[in-house]
């Protein structure tokens, strides 16, 4: 899918139904020249709903969607006969959006699974027609509620993808080519820094027909935590993660160092990502023999299970789908 495609982020208007006003009606007929209230509520505003669909990974069908608005409730009718509910909005978005609130940016809601309705903004409740205020001393009420006013609001929705293993590299460490090479993805693979504008999600065939998902997350830079290259536009996508494959490249001039400023970029960003569980691959490791493998072994960090592997030759990537499926099960 071209880049320009994938949308993970939205704002747009939200505005729920008002409900209808319930009736002010007495009882009135042939033979009951005085019968008492019969008033009707009015029906609940419509909802803006929210519902998880994992054939979906892109906000890309709600990009010109600026304004989103639920019908309003009907109103009550005499014998006691309630107005119809105003139809709710229900917008498919695939499983990881967030929605938050457009003006403070606080988290509203949040959809995780296949079929998830979550009301994103509540219509207005009907008021009640005037049989609900009838009393002893009261008997024929000549008042009902109005219906309550929709809210109308800005909300900004946010995806996350959802992965089992999510790479995190510098630019150009190899992720999209070990992406290809694992799975049917098709990311776009070329020679130099950001080829990759958008994750990319693969299905990794694994033994006996199991599978899991892997994202290729656009490349980090040293300070993309506070905005440089591209920012923090994509660290959010490492959030949704179960392991975090570290990929540092054979030629890198220090690989604990890289790994370093990487691991740091992401504490900055949030530090519960160090909770995650991580393995570090050195990619393009075809350039290397023996002895040269010998010796970064030494500069690779105590506390992280480790593989060299080249998506040239295949090799290690066996070992490596090993490697993940044991850290996820």
């Amino acid at each position: 899918m071209a880049s320009s495609n994938f949308i993970d982020h939205v704002r747009l208007c939200s505005r729920s139904g008002s409900g209808g006003a319930g009736a002010v009606h007495l009882r009135r007929e042939k033979h009951v020249p005085k019968g008492g209230p019969d008033g009707g509520n009015g029906g609940r505003g419509g909802h803006v709903i929210l519902r998880g669909n994992k054939q979906l990974w892109t906000l890309l069908h709600l990009r010109y969607k600026k304004h989103v608005i639920a019908r309003n409730g009907g109103n009550g009718e005499g014998g006691c006969r309630s107005g119809a509910d105003g139809d709710d909005v229900i917008l498919e978005v695939p499983l990881g959006t967030i929605a938050k609130n457009g003006e403070t940016g606080d988290k509203i809601i949040e959809i995780t699974e296949e079929g998830q309705e979550v009301i994103l903004t509540r219509g207005g409740r009907g008021g009640l027609g005037n049989f609900n205020f009838r009393n002893a001393t009261n008997q024929t009420p000549r008042y009902a509620q109005p219906g309550e006013e929709g809210l109308e609001e800005w909300v900004v929705l946010e995806l996350k993808v959802l992965a089992d293993v999510g790479l995190v590299g510098f630019p150009n460490a190899g992720k999209s080519t070990l992406l290809s090479v694992v799975s049917e993805a098709k990311p776009e693979i070329a020679n130099y820094a950001f080829t990759t504008l958008v994750p990319n999600l693969g299905v990794v065939e694994y033994r006996d027909y199991k599978s899991f998902i892997m994202a290729d997350i656009p490349g980090i830079i040293e300070g993309a935590s506070e905005g440089k290259g591209l920012g923090i536009r994509f660290l959010r996508h490492i959030e949704r993660n179960s392991i975090l494959l570290f990929l540092i490249p054979a030629d890198a001039d220090n690989i604990n160092k890289e790994y370093d400023i990487l691991l740091k970029e992401l504490k900055t960003y949030n530090p519960e990502l160090l909770d995650k569980k991580r393995i570090l691959a050195v990619s393009k490791s075809d350039m290397l023999d023996d002895e040269l493998i010998e010796e970064m072994t030494k500069e690779i960090p105590n506390n992280i299970p480790y593989i060299f592997i080249s998506s040239i030759t295949n090799t290690g990537i066996t070992e490596l789908k090993d490697m993940l499926w044991k850290a996820m099960n």
